[in-house]
């Protein structure tokens, strides 16, 4: 394509007239055009192509990728007119978002680090994970998807990792979106087994090839510690433990008199003894079982506890299903508290974006009364802060733990 071409593509190969009092959102940085928003094209974009989004008279809006499979069929990129989304744009942006997370001393070739957010570091469909000298990449849009070169070659100059890999959507987002995308090495090596990475004086194995997410939950850094606070003592149960984090902060960091961590998952729960034994944690100890039968034969032989961690999937992947992930989650935190003796601790999380903050405390104020226990709220936490919040997308805020006193 001539060089002329490629620029006109860049800044746009159609465009896209919103509804009549529909283009409120867009102008308010909103980055998602829905299907119901669209007035009519003018051009015929491939998915992936670049558009113009306008009013309905035509007054420019803002810029974006097109996806015709998608429900979201506009991710909004800039809002500038003259602005062209092409290879510097993008290169520009994966810099920023770098470049945010090395000034604020949260990059170490030790560590582990959410370098790109996706809508956080306006990024829409991209998500990055560094642990050590790898990179987990996941993409969840379309248009991203066919970006991938650009993507890896501006994070290796950038980085210099010794292998980049591709993680898979979440189930169903691919279908969603049209993506067929199986993990695999996308550049560099791959990693001969579990990568360690530190976190507040803790040691970790990540397993980037086989883990859920991108391997290992870094959104839940700070709170792991946040909990482990209110830990010295007690009993602790950690549910839907994973790879143990925030079972070995309670019995390190936290100094808990035992702890005992439970997952469905027969590799989670290899990870997780593992990870105690490589922090020395002995008071730890891991089982594999459904959570809730667990809870609820826990309660029925009288158990109790000082402290209920509750860490548990995505219930809700969208408004749709949030009526009935709200009676899951009243569920699962009613026979953790049950199972909480008086002035226990609750760590009650969620990381269904579709459940609001307001939700999720409501739901759990309901179990206080179901319960017939008065429930103190000590701290309401989100994710860690390389997990950064577009405050036009506040979708984004998906994460919610709540740390509370169970009289």
């Amino acid at each position: 394509m001539p060089e002329n071409d490629v620029a006109s593509a860049a800044l746009s190969e159609a465009t896209v007239f919103i509804k009549p009092k529909r283009a409120r959102p867009f102008f308010g940085r909103h980055p998602w055009v829905l299907e119901s928003a669209i007035l009519r094209v003018d051009g015929e974009p491939a998915s992936g192509a670049v558009v113009d989004v306008v009013t309905h008279d035509g007054n420019f809006i803002a810029r974006g990728l097109w996806n015709a499979s998608s429900r979201i069929r506009i991710r909004l990129y800039t809002f500038v007119e003259d602005e062209a989304l092409d290879e510097t744009f993008l290169r520009t942006r994966i810099e920023n978002a770098v470049s945010l997370r090395q000034s604020l001393g949260l990059y170490s070739e030790k560590s582990g680090c959410r370098l790109i957010n996706s809508e956080g570091d306006s990024l829409s469909g991209i998500i990055v994970d560094q642990y050590g000298s790898y990179l987990a990449l996941q993409v969840t849009a379309l248009a991203m998807a066919e970006r991938l070169d650009v993507i890896c070659d501006s994070l290796e100059n950038l980085l210099r990792p010794k292998g980049i890999l591709l993680r898979g959507a979440e189930r169903g987002l691919g279908k969603l979106e049209g993506l067929h995308l199986p993990d695999r090495q996308l550049r560099g090596e791959r990693p001969d087994g579990p990568i360690f990475v530190e976190e507040h004086g803790l040691r970790f194995g990540v397993d980037l090839t086989e883990g859920q997410k991108t391997g290992y939950y870094l959104d839940q850094r700070e709170n792991r510690q946040a909990a482990a606070a209110y830990a010295a003592g007690r009993r602790v149960l950690d549910m839907f433990c994973y790879s143990g984090g925030f079972g070995v902060a309670s019995a390190i960091s936290g100094n808990a008199s035992s702890v005992l961590s439970v997952d469905s998952s027969i590799k989670a729960v290899s990870l997780a003894r593992a990870n105690a034994e490589l922090n020395n944690a002995t008071t730890m100890s891991v089982e594999q079982a459904d959570a809730f039968e667990k809870l609820s034969s826990l309660h029925e032989k009288g158990e109790k506890f000082g402290m209920v961690i509750l860490d548990p999937p995505k219930f809700a992947r969208s408004r749709a299903s949030a009526s009935d992930a709200l009676r899951a989650y009243h569920r699962i935190n009613r026979l953790g508290v049950d199972l909480l003796e008086p002035g226990g601790i609750l760590v009650t999380c969620s990381c269904s974006g579709a459940i609001s903050r307001d939700d999720f405390l409501m739901m759990l104020s309901a179990v206080g009364q179901r319960s017939g226990r008065t429930l103190q709220l000590l701290e309401h936490r989100g994710a860690a802060i390389d997990h950064p919040v577009n405050l036009h997308c506040l979708e984004g805020e998906y994460l919610k733990c709540s740390i509370v006193r169970v009289d």
